[in-house]
C-alpha cells in the first residue's frame, strides 16, 4: 500500500471520508474525490492505488482515533467500574465528535472492503470488542455480580447501542451527550451487574 506525505494523506482521507459520508462509498468515484480535492485523477492515484485502499486507510484511522481517545485513557484508570464508565462516555464522545468523518464511514461502509482489507480491520475491531469484554468482566468480578449477562453479550450490547448513535442523535435535540452517556451507563450497569 502506498503512503503519501502526512499533509496529502490527511487531506485525501478527510475529503474521502466526507464524500463517502455524504454520498456513500458505492456512489462516490475517484473522479468525484479528485474533483473535491482539486487534484488530477493521476495525482490521486499517485497517493492511493484504489478507492478500496482509501476506504481501508479511513477505517484504520478511525480505529487509531478510538484507541487513542478511548482505550488509552481508560487503561490509565485503576478502578474497574470507573474504567467501564469512562469507556462508555469516551466511546460515545468519539462517535459524536467525528460523526461526519472516519468513525461514521467505518460504522457504515465496512461491507465494500475487499477480503484482505476487511480481515485487517475486523481483527482490530475484534481486539476492541475483547477490550470492552475485559472491562465488563473485571467490573463484574470486582462487584461480585451474579448477573446472567456475560461480558461478551454485554460488550456487543454496549457497542451496538453506541455505534448506532450516529444514525439518530442530533446535537440540537432534547438529550445532551452527557445525559446520553449517563443513561447508557445506567442501562449497561443494570444489565451487567443485575442491578
Amino acid at each position: 500500500m502506498t503512503r503519501p506525505s502526512t499533509d496529502s494523506r490527511h487531506d485525501i482521507l478527510h475529503a474521502a471520508a466526507q464524500l463517502f459520508r455524504e454520498r456513500g462509498y458505492d456512489a462516490s468515484s475517484m473522479n468525484d474525490l479528485a474533483a473535491a480535492l482539486n487534484l488530477s485523477k493521476g495525482a490521486l492515484y499517485h497517493h492511493f492505488q484504489s478507492k478500496d485502499e482509501i476506504l481501508f486507510h479511513i477505517m484504520e484511522h478511525a480505529m487509531e482515533i478510538t484507541e487513542e481517545q478511548v482505550k488509552k485513557p481508560v487503561l490509565q484508570l485503576t478502578d474497574p467500574q470507573e474504567r467501564l464508565r469512562a469507556c462508555i462516555r469516551l466511546h460515545i464522545h468519539v462517535v459524536l465528535q467525528t460523526r461526519d468523518r472516519e468513525i461514521t464511514v467505518m460504522l457504515h461502509e465496512n461491507h465494500p472492503l475487499p477480503a484482505e482489507y476487511r480481515r485487517l480491520i475486523n481483527a482490530r475491531k475484534k481486539e476492541y470488542v475483547h477490550f470492552v469484554e475485559r472491562l465488563i468482566e473485571d467490573a463484574q468480578k470486582e462487584r461480585g455480580s451474579k448477573s446472567r449477562v456475560t461480558p461478551k453479550a454485554g460488550a456487543f450490547a454496549l457497542l451496538g447501542m453506541i455505534n448506532w448513535i450516529y444514525q439518530w442523535y442530533r446535537s440540537d435535540g432534547t438529550i445532551s451527550e452527557a445525559a446520553l452517556a449517563d443513561q447508557y451507563t445506567d442501562i449497561i450497569f443494570a444489565g451487567v451487574f443485575g442491578a
